[in-house]
C-alpha cells in the first residue's frame, strides 16, 4: 500500500497484484460500511436448494446484489418476491473472486417497517436537539431505595424476573406496580400517565420502566414522545429496561439509566446490602464511573464483536467457497466434457493407424507390390532373353562369315605370306579370340535367363485357356485350369478354392 500522501509518478507507485488490490479494498470497506440499511425493490430473486436466498436490490439508478442465508430467511414471516419494496439490513461484503460488493442481509422488512426506521431516527434527532438525551440531565439513582416502583405488564416475564432478583439480593424491598399496556393503541399514554402518577404521589424511590423482547412494532410505544416526556420531566431516577440488549428505544436514551435486562434493572435499583454505608456513599460516585466506563467500553467491545460478520454467523466463511464451488462445478462439467471430446478423437485417430498396421493389410500391400515387381522382371527377363538370342544368332554368322572372309583372303594372299603355318596360326588365334567372345556371352545370356529361378523352388502358372501367364489370384474362378511350369517340367493343376488374403 502507499503511505505518501502525495501523488507520485508511475516509476515509482507500488505494483500490486489483483488479489492484493482486491483484498485491500475489501478491508476498507467492509471496516467502513460494517452496518448498513438499504432500501429497494427486489429483482432476480433465486432460492438455492440449501436454503439461501440470492436477490438483487435495485433502484431508479443502481443496484447491488444482496445474500440472505438460511437461518436469517427462516425468521421472515414471508419470503420475498420480485417487485416488493424492502428495507434490509446487514454487512457489505466483497466477493473475493469475481471483484464484487454485496450486502449479507440479518433482517428483511418490507417499506412499512422502513418508514418506522425513518421516523424513528427524525424523533430522535429532534429530542437530541433539546438536550434530551444530555447526560447533565441524568439523575443519581438512591443508594438504599426503600421503595422500587415498576412500570410494565402485569403478566409478562418482566415482572417475575424483577421479583426473582430483589427476593434473592434485597429480601426487605417493597414494590409497587402500576399495571399497563406495553403495546398497542393507547399503551404510550397509559405508560406516561403511570409515570406521572409515580411522581405526583411520590411513590417510589426509583422506577423501572420494561417490557420484554419484540418488533420495532411491537416497542414503538416507547418510542412515542409522550413516553420520552415522562421520562425527561420525572424527578424519581427512571430505569429502562426495554427489549433485548441491542434494542435501543427513545425511553433508553432519555432514563436516567439503561439496562440491557430487566433482571439487570433490578439490580441496578439496588445495591449489595453492606455494614460500611459511610464507605459505600464516598466510594459510590468513583464505582460508579469505573463501572460505567468499563461497561460502557465492553458494550463497544462487544458491539464491535458481534458486528463483525465472521463472528455473527459461519456462513459468512463459507460464502466465498460456496459460490466458487458452484463456479468449480460448472467449470469441471465443461472440462469434462472437453476430456472426453479430446479422448474420443484420439482414440478414433489410433483406430484408423491401427487398421493401417494390421499384419494382413502390410502383407496384402507386400503382395501386391512383389507380383508388380515380378511381372516387371518376368517382362524384362524375356524380353531381353528374345533379344539376346537375337544378338548371339547375329554374332554366330557374323562370326562365321567373317572366317569365311579371313580364309578368302588368306587364300588368295597366300602368295604375299612368308609361310603357310604363320597364316594358319594367325588364323586360329583370331578364331580363339572371337570362341571366347562367344562364350562369355552364352554364359551371360544364361545368367539372365529366367528359368534359372526355377532352379530355386519357384514355379510360373499360366492359364491352360489362355496361355498366358497369371498374375493375380482374383482373376482365378474355382475349377480353371493352370500349368505350373517347374525347372524339371510342367504340373497341370484345376483350382479349387480361393483362399482371401
Amino acid at each position: 500500500m502507499m503511505s505518501h500522501p502525495l501523488p507520485r509518478s508511475t516509476l515509482e507507485q507500488e505494483i500490486l497484484t489483483v488479489t492484493e488490490l482486491t483484498t485491500s479494498i475489501k478491508e476498507w470497506l467492509e471496516s467502513q460500511f460494517s452496518w448498513v440499511q438499504v432500501k429497494g425493490e427486489v429483482v432476480n430473486l433465486r432460492k438455492q436448494t440449501s436454503g439461501h436466498l440470492y436477490f438483487t436490490l435495485k433502484d431508479a439508478h443502481s443496484q447491488i446484489s444482496v445474500v440472505l442465508f438460511r437461518h436469517n430467511a427462516s425468521s421472515i414471516s414471508r419470503l420475498p418476491k420480485d417487485g416488493d419494496q424492502v428495507v434490509v439490513r446487514g454487512e457489505l461484503n466483497l466477493y473475493l473472486p469475481r471483484g464484487n460488493y454485496q450486502i449479507i442481509a440479518r433482517t428483511l422488512n418490507y417499506v412499512g417497517i422502513g418508514e418506522l426506521l425513518l421516523q424513528l431516527h427524525e424523533r430522535k434527532a429532534e429530542l437530541e436537539k433539546r438536550g434530551w438525551f444530555d447526560p447533565t440531565h441524568k439523575k443519581p439513582l438512591p443508594i438504599f431505595p426503600k421503595t422500587i416502583g415498576v412500570v410494565t405488564s402485569p403478566t409478562g416475564s418482566v415482572i417475575q424476573d424483577i421479583l426473582r432478583i430483589l427476593k434473592r439480593r434485597f429480601p426487605y424491598f417493597h414494590l409497587i406496580l402500576n399495571p399497563v399496556r406495553v403495546q398497542g393503541n393507547g399503551a404510550a399514554e397509559e405508560i406516561a400517565q403511570a409515570i406521572h402518577s409515580f411522581n405526583q404521589h411520590r411513590l417510589a424511590d426509583v422506577l423501572i420502566v420494561g417490557r420484554g423482547g419484540g418488533s420495532l412494532e411491537d416497542l414503538w410505544a416507547f418510542n412515542e414522545e409522550c413516553v420520552a416526556a415522562a421520562i425527561f420531566l420525572s424527578d424519581i431516577p427512571v430505569i429502562t429496561a426495554i427489549g433485548h440488549e441491542t434494542d435501543l428505544s427513545i425511553a433508553d436514551y432519555v432514563a436516567d439509566v439503561h439496562a440491557p435486562t430487566p433482571s439487570a434493572a433490578a439490580e441496578i435499583a439496588i445495591r449489595e446490602w453492606t455494614a460500611h454505608s459511610h464507605f459505600l456513599r464516598n466510594v459510590q460516585q468513583q464505582a460508579l464511573h469505573a463501572i460505567t466506563h468499563t461497561l460502557r467500553y465492553l458494550y463497544s467491545q462487544l458491539a464491535g464483536l458481534e458486528r463483525q460478520p465472521y463472528i455473527q454467523s459461519p456462513h459468512l466463511l463459507l460464502l466465498p467457497y460456496t459460490q466458487r464451488l458452484d463456479e468449480w462445478v460448472q467449470a469441471l462439467g465443461q472440462t469434462v466434457n472437453a476430456y472426453f471430446q479430446r479422448k474420443g478423437d484420439q482414440l478414433h485417430r489410433c483406430h484408423q493407424l491401427l487398421e493401417g498396421l494390421k499384419p494382413t493389410a502390410r502383407i496384402a500391400q507386400t503382395r501386391k507390390q512383389f507380383a508388380l515387381y515380378f511381372h516387371r522382371c518376368q517382362h524384362g527377363f524375356f524380353y531381353y532373353s528374345a533379344h539376346k538370342k537375337e544378338m548371339l544368332c547375329a554374332i554366330t554368322e557374323s562370326i562365321a562369315y567373317k572366317q569365311k572372309e579371313i580364309i578368302w583372303k588368306k587364300t588368295l594372299s597366300l602368295r604375299s605370306f612368308p609361310s603357310p603355318s604363320l597364316l594358319i596360326k594367325q588364323i586360329q588365334k583370331s578364331l580363339f579370340v572371337k570362341k571366347e567372345r562367344l562364350t562369355q556371352l552364352i554364359h551371360h545370356l544364361r545368367s539372365i535367363d529366367p528359368k534359372n529361378l526355377l532352379k530355386r523352388g519357384y514355379c510360373i502358372p499360366f492359364s491352360e485357356k489362355e496361355h498366358s501367364i497369371t498374375m493375380e489370384s482374383r482373376r482365378l474362378q474355382p475349377g480353371e485350369r493352370l500349368v505350373l511350369l517347374f525347372d524339371d517340367g510342367k504340373v497341370s493343376v484345376v483350382v479349387d478354392r480361393l483362399i482371401p488374403k
